[in-house]
């Protein structure tokens, strides 16, 4: 009894061996489309980040996958026919599953794919996809109107929808997939900032374990498209071309999900990196300037991600503020992005750093100065002023208001003297780490109020002078938008003069210095 009870159990276990998968990928990228179009600037880097990942994380072999950049329709159409010659080897094996997936990036329209002069129909893409040997066929277009692929019955836009799942399945018994960056009537947007396509590079953030909201380590393809479209929706929505709607259409005829990547397999290999709540990130390889790795939304659940080691350059954005730093991430670690161990940067020198997303920052200025004498004599002139400035990029516009007072007495008369100024300042900034060097050159008038004490008849008397003032100022960066602010100024007065001697007034020249402290702050 306990022998057949055995034989009974290996053949039970013999029988519900689990499928072997065996993954093929042909991934696309082309900058230039047809005659006319203007050359993209990040379809064929798109294509190399949507490979890396898909290799790294998503089980797939160097063997069979292909990265076709800058190819002719020919080339691609050849690419794809060769592709699915293997597949059908493959699909002949015994108890082995296939996975095709392909990607495109670059020019479309609502009929083909525009390929170096070159078209492909979109019908025949569809086609090559129908026809595959592939048990999963899965085609992913980040292209403009790219969604005419999937439209069916008009091809409204599809809203993100659960797919039906079955957890104890490796791999839907058979079905394909069409995942577009775009509806049919509308346009996929690159962005300079992440050096990307908004959708390429939520999808690949998504893979990375930013859509993997079951937190069970694999991102299946419905996670992946529901992360792609809310991140994608959202990014294009504050762009001049607006809203883009990344559009789905499927057809299951088996039950279970496809996995599309695995991080926590890979975990020994990859670095794991925690990002704090309530900021978005973003990371660069190397530096500041390097390639944009991924986008990570402040609204964003999932806070874990996989990362292939390197060196990283970290920013992170709040309501009020931005981070900047490192990271080195080395295989087999974790780590936790630690706010305190990065530069904690106000917004207000980020509209001239170009690292702002609004166009520039203003805010008002109090603060104290004090002018030298004048050439005919009394003391220095110590006043307030109030100012408000506007700084965009790397150049500012300040008006300013202020007010001083100062005394003249001699043998025969004493003299107090109010002025008043009215100033305009146009300047050019330099980033210092915490500290902003300013050169500038301003413009005024002043208005001088003077009254007289003396044994005579001496009647009060007005009198305004335009003036010149070239200067030098520095910035020190305090917290919360504040910062403080050290001028000096060489200005140059043009004056009405009257002397005892002279019986009508004459032009005068007058060279002073004032230099101030004041206390700013910028929205």
């Amino acid at each position: 009894m306990r022998v057949l009870c055995l034989a009974a159990l290996c053949w039970l276990a013999a029988n519900h061996v689990l499928a072997r998968v065996e993954r093929f990928a042909v991934v696309i990228g082309n900058n230039r489309g047809a005659e006319g179009e203007e050359r993209l600037r990040y379809a064929e880097a798109d294509a190399a980040r949507v490979y890396d990942v898909l290799l790294q994380l998503g089980e797939m072999s160097p063997l069979n996958s292909a990265l076709l950049r800058g190819r002719d329709a020919t080339f691609v159409r050849s690419a794809l026919l060769a592709i699915n010659a293997r597949i059908r080897d493959a699909a002949a094996t015994p108890d082995t599953q296939v996975v095709l997936v392909v990607y495109f990036s670059g020019h479309a329209d609502a009929r083909a794919l525009h390929l170096q002069g070159s078209e492909l129909p979109l019908s025949e893409l569809r086609a090559l996809a129908h026809g595959s040997a592939a048990n999963f066929r899965l085609v992913i277009l980040d292209a403009c109107r790219s969604g005419a692929l999937t439209r069916v019955k008009g091809g409204h836009r599809i809203a993100p929808f659960a797919l039906p799942l079955q957890q104890d399945n490796p791999l839907p018994g058979d079905g394909i997939a069409f995942l577009t960056a775009s509806s049919a009537n509308e346009d996929a947007q690159e962005s300079d900032e992440l050096q990307g396509s908004f959708f390429t590079h939520a999808f690949v953030a998504g893979l990375l374990g930013a859509a993997d909201s079951d937190g069970d380590g694999a991102v299946a393809l419905d996670e992946a498209y529901r992360y792609a479209y809310g991140t994608t929706l959202r990014a294009s929505s504050r762009t001049w071309a607006g809203a883009q709607h990344p559009t789905f259409e499927y057809d299951f005829r088996g039950r279970g999900e496809l996995i599309l990547t695995r991080p926590a397999v890979h975990a020994s290999a990859r670095s794991s990196v925690a990002f704090p709540a309530g900021l978005g990130f973003m990371l660069m390889r190397d530096s500041a300037t390097g390639a944009v790795v991924l986008e990570l939304a402040a609204s964003d659940d999932v806070r874990t991600l996989s990362l292939e080691p390197s060196h990283y350059f970290v920013r992170a954005r709040g309501p009020e503020v931005m981070y900047e730093g490192t990271l080195a991430a080395t295989a087999g670690s974790s780590h936790a992005i630690d706010l305190n161990d990065l530069e904690r940067i106000d917004y207000a020198r980020l509209v001239r750093k170009g690292a702002r997303a609004s166009s520039f920052a203003h805010g008002p200025l109090l603060g104290a100065s004090v002018r030298s004498r004048l050439p005919n004599g009394g003391v220095a002139c110590i006043g307030p002023f109030v100012g408000y400035s506007l700084d965009v990029s790397h150049f500012g516009l300040r008006a300013r208001a202020g007010t001083c007072a100062s005394e003249l007495a001699n043998q025969v008369l004493t003299a107090s003297v109010r002025a008043y100024a009215l100033q305009l300042d146009l300047y050019h900034a330099w980033e210092l780490s915490r500290v902003t060097l300013e050169i500038g050159l301003g413009a005024g008038v002043s208005l001088f109020d003077q009254r007289f004490d003396t044994r005579g008849r001496a009647p009060a008397r007005l009198s305004a002078a335009p003036f010149i003032a070239p200067g030098l100022a520095a910035r020190l960066d305090l917290s919360g938008g504040f910062y403080g602010d050290l001028h000096v100024a060489a200005e140059t007065h043009f004056l009405r003069l009257i002397d005892a001697s002279e019986r009508d007034p004459y032009l005068g020249i007058a060279f002073v210095v004032r230099s101030g402290l004041a206390v700013g702050k910028y929205f």
